[in-house]
Formats: C-alpha cells, sequence, structure tokens
C-alpha cells in the first residue's frame, strides 16, 4: 500500500500557524500569571479571614466547656 506523496503548504500559511501558535503561547502565559496573581490575593485575604475565624471558634469553644462544666457541677449537687 502506497501513500501519496505529502502536499506542499505555502510558506505563507506555515508562517501563519506558527505565528498562531506562538501569540497562544504568549496569551496563556500573560493570562495564566495574571490569574496567579490575583489567586495569591485572594488567598491571603482568606488567610487572614481563617486566623479571625480560628480565634473566634476556640473562644465559643471555651466558653462552651465552661457552661458545660457548671452545668456538671450543678447536677452533681
Amino acid at each position: 500500500m502506497s501513500l501519496a506523496a505529502p502536499v506542499r503548504v505555502s510558506p505563507v500559511i506555515k508562517f501563519f500557524r506558527w505565528s498562531f501558535l506562538g501569540v497562544g503561547v504568549a496569551y496563556g502565559a500573560f493570562h495564566q500569571n495574571r490569574l496567579s496573581k490575583k489567586e495569591a490575593k485572594i488567598r491571603e485575604v482568606e488567610t487572614k479571614q481563617k486566623a479571625i475565624r480560628d480565634e473566634k471558634l476556640a473562644a465559643e469553644k471555651k466558653l462552651a466547656a465552661e457552661r458545660e462544666i457548671k452545668e456538671l457541677e450543678e447536677m452533681a449537687k
């Protein structure tokens, strides 16, 4: 089984193919960089909020434990 000879592609078409590929790669790198910076800022804010939330949860747990101890002491009397 013999295959036909490959079709010769015009140099202009080759140029545009490679140009579009290069532009696409450059756009992807630029877009990825921009989104990475945006995500880093979001994570920074979330980290600060997590610290505040953890402090509130710790305080609530402490109060709940103190209430539970008081209730147990009252029941023991």
